[in-house]
């Protein structure tokens, strides 16, 4: 359902199944859980996702999210509580106003002659994440693969 309305690199804006997330996952070392509007996203850089509309936003608008709950560089995490202190997600705006999927209400009664049928189609704004940025957070490097001809 999804498919048609997000890129290869975007996600589900609920995140909720895994059938959902048509992102290929970028090797990187570095991720971290933010928090806006009600809900919670796991995010790496240059990751596109969708979060609620935002009004007046326009294409290649820059947008901080501020509550950044966990981040992780490849080795400890750092965990807020419920926030980092000093941390900061800056991303993109790429589209201002994508349409979710339409959803359709039904309401029938037997024998009453009384049928009902509404719609709704949710507004989001996609966004690419550009940067993460978290005080004190130690990144690690990742070692790179032994070939099997080394041995």
């Amino acid at each position: 359902m999804w498919d048609s309305l997000l890129g290869p690199d975007q996600t589900c804006p609920r995140g909720r199944d895994s059938a959902f997330r048509t992102i290929e996952t970028i090797e990187r070392a570095m991720f971290a859980v933010i928090a806006d509007g009600g809900r919670q996203f796991r995010i790496q850089e240059g990751e596109t996702f969708l979060i609620d509309y935002r009004e007046g936003a326009e294409a290649g608008a820059a947008i901080q999210f501020e509550q950044v709950l966990l981040a992780n560089g490849g080795g400890p995490s750092e965990i807020g509580t419920p926030a980092i202190s000093g941390a900061i997600v800056e991303a993109t705006v790429v589209r201002p106003k994508v349409n979710g999927p339409k959803l359709e209400i039904g309401k029938f009664r037997k024998r009453k002659n009384s049928r009902r049928h509404t719609g709704h189609r949710q507004h989001y704004t996609s966004v690419r994440v550009t940067a993460i940025k978290v005080p004190g957070l130690k990144i690690a490097e990742k070692a790179e693969k032994k070939s099997a001809s080394a041995k």
